[in-house]
């Protein structure tokens, strides 16, 4: 078949199972099948398929009808500026989260050799992103799955900060002892269960439940960092988390006057309450 049959075909077929924009995804996936750019389908519409290609691009096609992500079938995500490596042991990175990263540079460029920790590191998205932009910064990312954090691991040797990244298996801050830090991340798991049958195919199926939900209202693990981030911050030091739609009221109610001086809730592009910021006395 020759690429304007190939798409066509292929568009009705997402379309048929429910793909947003099946044209679109189309195009994508058979650039990456061929090992193409989006330029050469539009200007070869009559370039025909090798057997082997058609088989590839046959097989990514089926994945994706299937709801599969895109980003799972490709193996990548840009995400501030920068490709990720992404498989199903991690959640895909969001445009939202990158507002985590643009606050975490803004806390620590000009400090001297700043230190930050992550809670829940997953692909690295947020850690690496931080450490490329801050030369200076060093940071230890914790995660509770050690296949994750293989995938941490390659991200930060793609983009060349594994030495500034310390890895460690840890459930929230159990591995940590006297570390302090001048800032602490982290994108944990906020859905609440009961609301995990509400997202999309692509999310409920493919995503690591384990870091979309904390198995009860989506707030339990949120907390519990709230809680145990004094104790390795260092003063003035700052948190910031991301967290889900209309929490912003209840997790401001588990911070402590007594304890922290500035709390804020950021808004992302949609105008969504999306990052919690708060600064230790």
């Amino acid at each position: 078949m020759v690429i304007s049959e190939i798409l066509k075909n292929a568009a009705g077929i997402l379309q048929q199972s429910g793909v947003a924009e099946p044209r679109r995804e189309s195009v994508l996936l058979l650039a990456f099948a061929l090992q193409k750019n989006k330029t050469f389908l539009i200007a070869h519409p009559e370039y025909k398929l090798s057997a082997e290609e058609e088989k590839r691009f046959q097989e990514f096609l089926q994945r994706r009808a299937n709801r599969e992500p895109f980003q799972y079938i490709t193996g990548k995500q840009e995400f501030y500026g920068l490709d990720f490596a992404v498989t199903k042991d991690v959640l895909i990175p969001r445009s939202e989260t990158e507002l985590i990263v643009e606050n975490a540079i803004e806390i620590l460029r000009g400090k001297e050799n700043p230190t930050f920790c992550e809670i829940g590191i997953g692909s690295g998205c947020i850690s690496v992103s931080i450490l490329h932009e801050v030369k200076t910064a060093s940071a230890i990312g914790l995660d509770i799955s050690e296949n994750t954090l293989e995938i941490a691991r390659e991200n930060s040797v793609t983009h060349n900060v594994l030495n500034r990244l310390d890895l460690k298996i840890s459930d929230v801050f159990e591995v940590l002892k006297n570390e302090k830090f001048d800032l602490i991340v982290s994108n944990p798991p906020y859905i609440a269960s009961e609301n995990i049958e509400t997202l999309q195919v692509e999310v409920r199926c493919f995503e690591p439940l384990t870091a979309l939900t904390d198995g009860k209202d989506g707030l339990s693990i949120i907390k519990k960092i709230i809680n145990d981030a004094p104790k390795f911050l260092k003063p003035h030091g700052f948190l910031l988390i991301e967290i889900g739609f209309n929490q912003a009221d209840k997790v401001k109610s588990f911070f402590s006057s007594n304890v922290w001086q500035k709390i804020e809730i950021l808004p992302d592009l949609q105008g969504i309450p999306r990052i919690v910021k708060a600064k230790i006395r």
